[in-house]
């Protein structure tokens, strides 16, 4: 994480709309602010932990609710089955986040899509045997369980939650090459089972071509930058332990956790953290457009690297 900083003040960074720059449509307006008046370093480090922390902690309002409800329903007895009883658990706090508009329906629309994307997944996985969903449901079909799309939804809730919250932006995005290799990701998912694993070649794609992408965050009264694969890498950690308490509380098992429960393999980390891009795509994707087709006048909270917005008008 690096702090956007210069002096012993602390640089805002926005975007402005219409503002093109030797082919860009982007620069930044730099304002500086003191520390809020703490003299100290430490005091000042503390405290903006303790704000990134709490919003990360309200950013995941929705895996939250999601592992109570998984948690309460695996030692409280329950009058429908167990998977019945959490799809519609799920589907009432979907709802209930569009009410209260934590989420807007564009939002709850990108979060649905990963959700189906999530549940073809669920279904080759537990054919072929990779893991197995314990118990029995009115909603389960090819031994999954329509609730099991939620999971891969509340990652992209987390993604749009943190957009709002850290005021998001995005710099040098290249669109194309991103959702090619994202949908190569999603690919090897499956062929790997025929064909020889290739989330290697594929994440070191990503590096290359993520590897000038910057996202921009807001923490109190400073903003920092950080690379976007490595924001990748650290959201993959921690769904990997997310995962690992999900297998705990019986939502769902691998083989070697059908007996007695294991913590899951290390391996699984770098799957996550594949995984995160895909639906970072799909939320990126609404995010480059919203100030273009649904907020005329406003920035865009994706800046297109200079070469593909240079490619993107030439062919218009």
């Amino acid at each position: 994480m690096v702090s956007a900083t210069g002096g012993k003040g602390t640089r805002r960074d926005r975007f402005l709309p219409n503002q093109a720059v030797a082919g860009s449509v982007r620069h930044c307006v730099t304002t500086w602010t003191d520390r809020a008046g703490i003299p100290s370093r430490f005091v000042f480090g503390c405290l903006q932990l303790c704000r990134f922390g709490w919003l990360e902690v309200v950013s995941c309002l929705f895996p939250g609710f999601l592992f109570a409800g998984l948690a309460i329903s695996k030692y409280v007895e329950l009058p429908i089955a167990r998977y019945d009883a959490l799809l519609i658990y799920c589907l009432a706090l979907t709802v209930l986040f569009w009410a209260v508009r934590l989420e807007t329906w564009r939002e709850v629309a990108v979060i649905f899509g990963f959700h189906l994307v999530g549940l073809g997944l669920e279904l080759f996985k537990v054919r072929v045997g990779s893991w197995e969903y314990p118990g029995d449901a009115v909603t389960k079909f090819g031994g999954v369980p329509l609730f099991a799309g939620f999971m891969y939804a509340a990652v992209g809730s987390y993604i749009c939650q943190a957009w709002r919250r850290f005021d998001l932006r995005v710099s040098n995005y290249r669109p194309w090459p991103t959702t090619v290799l994202a949908a190569l990701i999603y690919a090897n998912f499956f062929t790997h089972h025929w064909i020889p694993d290739l989330r290697i070649p594929i994440a070191l794609g990503l590096l290359v071509v993520l590897r000038r992408t910057w996202v921009f965050f807001t923490v109190g009264v400073r903003r920092y930058r950080m690379p976007l694969a490595m924001a990748f890498a650290l959201i993959g950690f921690f769904l990997w332990i997310a995962e690992n308490f999900g297998t705990f509380l019986d939502a769902w098992n691998y083989p070697d956790q059908v007996s007695v429960w294991r913590l899951v393999h290390p391996a699984k980390f770098g799957a996550w953290s594949l995984l995160v891009s895909m639906s970072f795509v799909l939320v990126a994707s609404v995010k480059a457009l919203e100030g273009r087709l649904y907020h005329r006048g406003t920035p865009a909270t994706v800046e297109i690297s200079p070469q593909h917005d240079g490619a993107n008008h030439s062919a218009g």
